[in-house]
């Protein structure tokens, strides 16, 4: 699909996350808007379309009732498909070159309905009912298990027949730029046998994407119907606490060393816009049952990246980049076999894809699997070395879709980690 003009320029520069094409969906405030509440917005080029607003003027509608009159984006997804459709026409039609003239002929009304990005700070997208994180990248589980099992027993027998996956903690996922506090936990030193509680001393981030539900389910549904009920995509970043982790993960798998947060990018990005880029998933080495084959193409031709700063260095290094399309399993099928124990998806529900590595090291999505548990260390930019997070360091996710002369981009996922809490006395 060739780039569609907007008659607002910096939406037609090659550079731009936020094309016509693209119309992702967020939640921003500004410090003199009229009202103290978040409105939902829509961007567009280096500006935010304040679709609050224009609601409120009786510029756009959906169906009879307000939908936007909240700060998320949870009531018009409840509108289903068919009325997302309608929607994206008519806002691609306001937006485009030659099209609607009402906001583009009436400059009071584009002073109020068009905001400038940098004005604006931005909140949670959705609010997020659950949360699912998954372990689908078979390069990632490769590295960890061959790390941890010895190659010949990298991947568990059940992972190339069914998408893993953990229920994680819907009240620590985070919007970009929110700071994550490195957690206290217990843990047990390498050489020791007994545990201590104390700070984690090797924390991770993880490469993701994450799928928003935006249609519930009742009962099992199918890869297809899956793959309809998904109403967009954010980057999302599962920070983990890897001494925790290798700890308290026998027998039940990851408790709290995936619990202090998972940030995730401000935009959601629509499963429509994304439609161009679909692939396929890899050959199956081993054939899936039939409930978890897909009729089509689910998977999305994404570039992605992982850069790290240190706090006071001059810039940062990109550590990592790698593509969403390196997925064993979809989001669609991972959502499909999530609902096969009659499990009740909700609108908002948020599934992590499992952290996203390629084949070759600069394309790992883990600080784990980068400095192979901690036995060989980056370099950065800077002249630090790190195995794992430091506090101070920023960690920075992107993502984009590339067509020809625009991207689809996500804007960034962004988390700066701070020192951990003091061990309060009756804890010690």
């Amino acid at each position: 699909m060739p780039l569609l003009k907007s008659w607002i320029v910096s939406a037609n520069t090659p550079d731009t996350d936020f094309p016509l094409n693209n119309l992702p969906y967020g939640v921003f405030s500004t410090d003199d808007t009229d009202d103290d509440d978040p409105h939902c917005g829509i961007a567009i080029g280096d500006q935010i379309l304040d679709v609050t607003y224009l609601e409120q003027e009786g510029i756009i509608g959906v169906g009879e009732d307000f939908v936007f009159d909240v700060p998320f984006w949870n009531i018009f997804m409840e509108e289903g498909p068919k009325a997302w459709a309608v929607f994206r026409a008519e806002i691609t039609d306001l937006l485009r070159e030659g099209g609607n003239p009402l906001l583009r002929e009436d400059p009071d009304l584009r002073a109020a309905a068009l905001i400038p990005m940098e004005r604006a700070v931005l909140h949670m997208p959705f609010a997020v009912a659950e949360y699912t994180d998954f372990y689908a990248g078979r390069h990632h589980a490769t590295n960890v298990g061959t790390m941890f099992r010895g190659p010949e027993n990298a991947l568990p027998p059940n992972w190339l027949h069914i998408p893993i996956g953990y229920n994680g903690r819907a009240s620590s996922v985070i919007v970009s730029n929110t700071d994550v506090r490195r957690p206290l936990g217990q843990l047990k030193p390498h050489g020791t046998d007994t545990p201590v509680f104390a700070a984690c001393r090797r924390f991770d981030f993880e490469l993701e994407m994450g799928a928003i539900v935006g249609q519930p389910s009742e009962g099992m549904v199918s890869v297809a119907d899956a793959d309809a009920m998904i109403f967009g995509y954010v980057l999302l970043n599962d920070w983990s606490a890897r001494d925790i982790q290798a700890w308290e993960y026998q027998p039940l798998g990851p408790f709290q060393a995936k619990a202090t947060a998972t940030t995730i990018s401000p935009w959601i990005v629509t499963a429509a816009a994304l439609e161009p880029f679909r692939t396929s998933t890899p050959a199956r080495e081993v054939p899936l049952l039939p409930y978890l084959r897909e009729p089509g193409p689910m998977l999305y031709d994404i570039a992605l990246e992982v850069a790290l700063q240190p706090e006071g260095a001059a810039k940062e290094t990109v550590i990592s980049r790698t593509n969403y399309k390196e997925m064993y399993y979809s989001a669609a099928q991972q959502l499909c076999h999530h609902t096969t124990s009659g499990c009740p998806m909700q609108v908002g529900d948020l599934l992590g894809s499992g952290t996203i590595s390629g084949p070759q090291k600069p394309n790992r999505g883990s600080l784990l699997e980068l400095s192979w548990g901690g036995k060989e260390p980056l370099t950065l930019d800077s002249g630090e070395t790190r195995s794992f997070v430091e506090d101070g360091d920023t960690v920075t996710l992107r993502g984009a879709a590339l067509g020809e002369g625009y991207r689809i981009g996500f804007g960034s996922a962004v988390g700066r980690v701070l020192p951990a809490p003091d061990v309060p006395d009756w804890a010690k």
